[in-house]
């Protein structure tokens, strides 16, 4: 074909609004143009940030967005990754940081399709995320930096499920900073806030009607979960920081207006910078993909001060 001839093509398919069948490029070419984000949930802070910055990626490479909603399925997760993963719906796929059995990262790695995860590590695979253990170990340093010596932990979920990695890497980053600064681990300050601002209002009550001496700070595993904490003690009349000093992780869209001191990353540019790696990756860069240590940082503001004697 001449280029006069196929610049007289495209003009006259331009003038009649002609779009390309992304289903006949997709068995022309083996590729469906699509890409799948796999998420716990879609109603909590990071994993909808993450998903949004996916989505920016894929608009501006002409991708397609596939969310699978593991929140939404309940018991039948097997079923999803047997049926879903493997009939090549998709091109490539963002895994939010989620605990997976080991049948469901059999099938993963059966998928043989580019794969990286964002906001935790998920075994065999790249990432891109925050050091997880260095945050908390910063958030909890502040702490004790400020003079507190009775903390509480307010945990985003069982530090116990399994191959979730992120509660375990903040938990144990919490004691192990505690213990090396001298101070005391008390197991009964240890609550789960299950990563929502509800879970972090309810780990505040158990905290605030324990029996027995009271902590003069908090820290917590995100944003939401503090911001449940700072409510329940504004409930009830504890001064926040005056007396209670209240930290979190995140940077959520409400921290700055709560005051909320915090160690912040950025999952929107975290979940678009996954999202092109695998487009590149697609497009025949082989190595594009790789791990990478998404940048954080202490933010403090009126939710944390000294104790007072």
């Amino acid at each position: 074909m001449s280029p006069q001839t196929r610049e007289r093509i495209l003009a006259i398919a331009s003038e009649m609004g002609y779009v390309a069948s992304s289903a006949a490029s997709g068995l022309a070419t083996g590729r469906t143009r699509t890409v799948g984000v796999l998420a716990p949930y879609v109603s909590r802070w990071f994993f909808s940030r993450a998903i949004e910055g996916v989505d920016i990626a894929l608009q501006e490479n002409q991708y397609n967005l596939m969310l699978i909603n593991l929140g939404g399925y309940g018991g039948n997760r097997e079923r999803l990754f047997e049926h879903t993963m493997l009939r090549k719906q998709i091109d490539a796929l963002v895994v939010l940081c989620l605990g997976l059995q080991p049948s469901e990262l059999e099938h993963l790695h059966l998928t043989e399709i580019p794969l990286v995860a964002v906001g935790g590590p998920v075994k065999g695979f790249h990432q891109v995320c925050i050091d997880d253990y260095q945050a908390a170990q910063l958030a909890t340093k502040h702490l004790i930096e400020l003079g507190h010596r009775r903390i509480a932990q307010v945990l985003g979920d069982d530090k116990d499920e399994v191959d979730f990695a992120v509660p375990k890497l903040r938990d144990r980053a919490f004691e192990e900073t505690l213990l090396a600064a001298g101070l005391r681990f008390e197991p009964g300050w240890e609550l789960n806030g299950d990563f929502t601002v509800a879970g972090g209002v309810r780990a505040a009550a158990q905290l605030f009607d324990a029996p027995g001496e009271k902590p003069t700070a908090v820290f917590c595993a995100s944003d939401e979960m503090a911001l449940g904490v700072i409510m329940e003690a504004q409930r009830r009349g504890i001064r926040v920081p005056q007396e209670l000093s209240v930290v979190g992780i995140d940077n959520h869209e409400f921290a700055e207006a709560a005051g909320l001191t915090t160690v912040a990353q950025n999952p929107v540019e975290q979940g678009r910078l996954a999202a092109d790696m695998l487009i590149k990756e697609l497009d025949g860069a082989v190595g594009t993909v790789r791990s990478v240590a998404a940048p954080f940082e202490l933010l403090v503001r009126s939710s944390t001060a000294p104790p007072s004697r």
